[in-house]
């Protein structure tokens, strides 16, 4: 089974479906989204369109408005998991800023509540809000085995990395995905996850070819194939994980069974 570790709802539904099928890709693990890139028709569409996310990384908004417009990103993403249950499983947003109590509640009624097979993504936007995330790993850590998505890449920078690395080994028994596998700062995270049998690498978004094929000789096990679409395109994802990898049953394990095996493994698998 081919499955997209990382996509973003897209607009319309058969937009996704389509280059997931011209992809050869069986199913998608599914985000909620602000922006919705796939509707821009060129530059200035597209910038109007980022600026809800660039609002959310500079910590514009209120934890008030964050949870409002988590609430609403997990509605749509129940009712598209729900309109094509054999295509797509999601993750679920949990908002920063929680306290601990706060934070139970969420994923008790937002996360397991809706049969959510992970937690995330969370997009940092400063170290702050990095050193939030420990609260999230307290309490998923109740939770046995359910994966956390957090997007590495910039504006995340080296120190703001080792401040997570740091809080993922408190955490050993907790699945860490490090999205985009550290941006910039791919061999750091590549040594990391040689240290910690919990740590994840998502391929999307990666700085070079030379740091997917790196990644996946290195650590074939815990490599996921994503194309964080629609800001990706799974088709050339898929292309890349397969002309990198060394042989078929390498590609095999990246493409779909690590995902799969990592989702089995969870609480909600």
């Amino acid at each position: 089974m081919i499955i997209d570790s990382h996509q973003h709802i897209m607009i319309p539904a058969d937009l996704q479906l389509q280059k997931m099928d011209e992809s050869g890709i069986d199913q998608a693990v599914l985000f909620a989204t602000a922006p919705h890139p796939e509707k821009a028709e060129g530059l200035e569409d597209l910038k109007k369109e980022m600026a809800a996310l660039n609002q959310i990384l500079a910590g514009s908004n209120t934890k008030e408005a964050n949870m409002y417009r988590m609430q609403k990103n997990i509605a749509e993403l129940v009712q598209r998991i729900r309109e094509y249950p054999d295509r797509f499983r999601g993750f679920g947003p949990v908002p920063f800023g929680l306290s601990i109590q706060e934070t139970d509640d969420w994923l008790e009624q937002h996360i397991i509540g809706n049969g959510f097979c992970g937690v995330g993504e969370f997009t940092p936007g400063t170290e702050a809000q990095i050193r939030q995330l420990e609260t999230v790993f307290q309490g998923i850590s109740a939770y046995s085995g359910i994966p956390i998505w957090i997007h590495t890449f910039s504006p995340v920078t080296l120190p703001g990395l080792q401040i997570l690395m740091e809080i993922c080994r408190r955490y050993p028994k907790v699945p860490v995905i490090f999205g985009h596998m550290g941006g910039t700062n791919w061999m750091e995270v590549i040594e990391f996850a040689k240290e910690q049998r919990e740590v994840y690498l998502d391929l999307s978004a990666a700085f070079a070819s030379i740091a997917t094929k790196t990644a996946i000789h290195e650590l074939p096990e815990r490599c996921l194939f994503s194309s964080d679409a629609p800001y990706g395109e799974p088709y050339l994802y898929r292309q890349l994980v397969e002309f990198v990898s060394p042989d078929p049953e390498v590609a095999a394990l990246v493409l779909g069974k690590n995902m799969e095996n990592l989702l089995m493994n969870s609480y909600l698998g």
